[in-house]
């Protein structure tokens, strides 16, 4: 506490310095400012509906100013959005990395002394990354897949599993297929039926799959799915079959909810947004004081990472997403979810 004070009685002694030759306004107020870049305003995204309002809630509360712009897909309105925020001034950038495009950003911000936060997916040169632990998120749907085959008394071993993974352009997407992969290897497994090519695009994993069914005669155990989306695209063509399998997913998404409810998909893993944006915008908030902050886990790349813990959801437990307001009843107990609501404890 005293190494603290001392810090910012040192941080405030330098200021009034500065204010003193004329310099302090501007790089003050850009000292105020939290600049954030989201990369999508996607309806089936949380971005917009979720991270800007926790974000700006409680950066403004703690007395900041905060810039939050959408690159909208595209990574030269990503690169143009940073530019224009950089030019009035940060004192801290929040990004969520699109294509790579977060990278360059990073660069230009942390040139200026400005400390970088990859929010949700790695960014290589960020200052901190603000993620849940993805190694984790991977072994949670490897597991799901190999106890939901020993529940259904089949051998993993030599069951027909169907492995995907995500878009490799999302750097948290070789975190969770080494994390389910580890998990497939300490079960026993070592290899997979087939390899599905990596995508959150849930029309297009449909498409995979479709192969995926018609390479193995129709004999699926068990998919890996990395997430909710891919996940209900490939229960749409087994339901086409009459079949089922055990399916992993992830993000706990409505559709997954209802999908896990209906005994559809075995599991989904939890990641609430507003853990991660409270981390987030308190490590921002931490950042703009002039503090550092410690982390005991470093990302792939080396960067310190700050990892919030996972949950994985089954129908026993579904109804902690809806405590927690991140579903509501009323949208997951629509027509035939209704009794496996009942059944569960969801009202």
């Amino acid at each position: 506490m005293k190494k603290t004070a001392l810090t910012a009685a040192v941080a405030l002694a330098a200021v009034s310095a500065m204010s003193l030759a004329g310099v302090a306004p501007a790089q003050a107020a850009a000292s105020k400012r939290a600049c954030v870049i989201l990369p999508d305003a996607d309806s089936g995204t949380r971005w917009e509906s979720g991270d800007r309002p926790a974000l700006n809630a409680i950066l403004t509360k703690a007395g900041f100013q905060v810039d939050i712009q959408n690159a909208l897909k595209d990574t030269n309105k990503y690169a143009t959005i940073a530019d224009a925020q950089l030019a009035k001034g940060c004192g801290v950038m929040l990004l969520v990395d699109y294509n790579g495009a977060g990278i360059a950003v990073a660069q230009k911000a942390k040139a200026q002394g400005i400390p970088v936060i990859a929010y949700d997916r790695p960014i290589q040169g960020a200052t901190y990354y603000v993620s849940f632990n993805n190694t984790v998120v991977g072994q949670l749907q490897g597991e799901t897949v190999i106890n939901g085959l020993k529940a259904e008394h089949k051998n993993p071993k030599t069951a027909s599993i169907v492995f995907s993974s995500g878009d490799p352009t999302d750097g948290n997407a070789a975190m969770f297929a080494n994390g389910a992969k580890a998990a497939f290897k300490k079960a026993g497994v070592t290899k997979f039926a087939f390899t599905m090519k990596g995508t959150w695009d849930g029309p297009t994993a449909g498409t995979e799959f479709e192969q995926a069914f018609t390479a193995l005669k129709g004999k699926v155990d068990a998919v890996l799915a990395p997430n909710d989306n891919n996940a209900s695209a490939i229960i749409q063509i087994l339901d086409k079959n009459n079949q089922r399998a055990v399916i992993s997913g992830q993000d706990a998404s409505i559709a997954g909810l209802q999908n896990v409810l209906l005994g559809k998909q075995t599991a989904t893993v939890y990641k609430p947004f507003k853990v991660e944006a409270k981390a987030a915008a308190n490590l921002a908030i931490s950042l703009l004081k002039g503090q550092k902050v410690k982390t005991s886990l470093k990302a792939p790349d080396g960067t310190p990472f700050i990892a919030l813990k996972p949950t994985l959801i089954t129908q026993k437990n579904v109804e902690l997403v809806v405590k927690n307001g991140d579903a509501k009843a009323a949208d997951l107990c629509t027509a035939n979810v209704k009794a496996a609501c009942k059944k569960f404890g969801i009202k």
